[in-house]
């Protein structure tokens, strides 16, 4: 079980590193070429394609064969997401509760909300399509 956990954050931490990317791209090459309003609903899809693609490429790595296992980790990477947005947020990059909260606003075109439904639903969703399951 322990195993298990470990290859789910690792994959996790992929994620991750790839989030990162994707705010790196948004901010020097989409916001300058297409604009804010733009980059920002672009940036929410390519990070959300960037999930299912890494997931898809490591979820093997689980070794599993129970839905229950890629259901629970789907759940287990949202809250990690969600930790890591809140406490990064407002402890490493100084944004006001409010500015955090921002990222669910899809009335401005932010699609964080899209991103953490494909990261729920993506290890299960990949292990199934993979024949895992």
């Amino acid at each position: 079980m322990s195993s298990m956990l470990f290859k789910a954050i690792g994959i996790w931490l992929v994620i991750v590193m790839a989030a990162i990317f994707n705010g790196v791209l948004r901010e020097k090459l989409l916001v300058p070429a297409i604009g804010a309003s733009a980059a920002l609903p672009l940036s929410g899809i390519l990070l959300a394609v960037m999930v299912f693609l890494v997931t898809f490429l490591l979820i093997s790595l689980v070794g599993a064969t129970e839905p229950g296992t890629y259901i629970g980790i789907g759940l287990f990477w949202v809250i990690l997401t969600l930790l890591f947005e809140f406490m990064f947020g407002y402890f490493v990059v100084h944004k006001s509760w409010h500015e955090i909260m921002q990222t669910f606003n899809v009335m401005k075109g932010d699609l964080f909300i899209v991103v953490l439904l494909i990261t729920g639903v993506s290890p299960w969703f990949t292990a199934k399509l993979k024949g895992i399951l």
